[in-house]
């Protein structure tokens, strides 16, 4: 049960408890420096952390991203990181769920994700084949790549998806 969970965008001050966040839920991987790019994308980027007990103990980001050739207004979700002693309490889905609302308010069409279908179907996201992204995948990641239509438009997108200068590298994007 999620009790006392504050859902706020993130301040500049928060960089440093997203640093103990980030080391502590992936310790195998370094998705710092796409967290500290991503905070310095200003408005494109919606960055939304969930606060208990004064702690941050959720981080969760939305970059505004297009579609080669369309004027159509899509998101990516990533990262998104729980503290581990808090995981598996709801966090992270409310935070997501926090994040899409915005983003439908925003009139976004639709959402992609590289992530655990097991975890992101709980959204409503599916496997996504229409629109692909800026790097191929490698065979088993394949899967990964879902997306939620948010109702704004009913055209279906097709295309690569158009990302900004922090998930332009290809190692986000292969093993």
């Amino acid at each position: 049960m999620i009790e006392k969970i504050a859902i706020r965008e993130s301040v500049p001050g928060d960089v440093a408890s997203f640093e103990k966040l980030y080391r502590d839920a992936f310790p195998d991987e370094d998705l710092l420096p796409l967290v500290r790019e991503l905070q310095g994308e200003g408005p494109a980027v919606v960055s939304l952390v969930a606060i208990a007990d004064k702690a941050l103990v959720g981080h969760v980001a939305f970059t505004t991203c297009g579609i080669v050739g369309s004027a159509k207004k899509v998101a990516l979700l990533g990262p998104l990181a729980v503290a581990p002693a808090r995981q598996r309490q709801g966090i992270g889905s409310l935070i997501v769920r926090e994040g899409l609302r915005w983003l439908k308010n925003a009139d976004m069409n639709q959402v992609y994700v590289l992530g655990d279908p097991a975890y992101y179907s709980r959204f409503g996201f599916e496997p996504e084949d229409r629109v692909t992204p800026p790097y191929q995948l490698p065979q088993e990641w394949r899967g990964a790549w879902q997306s939620l239509d948010l109702g704004n438009d009913k055209q279906p997108l097709h295309g690569m998806l158009s990302v900004p200068p922090p998930w332009r590298k290809r190692a986000l994007w292969t093993s």
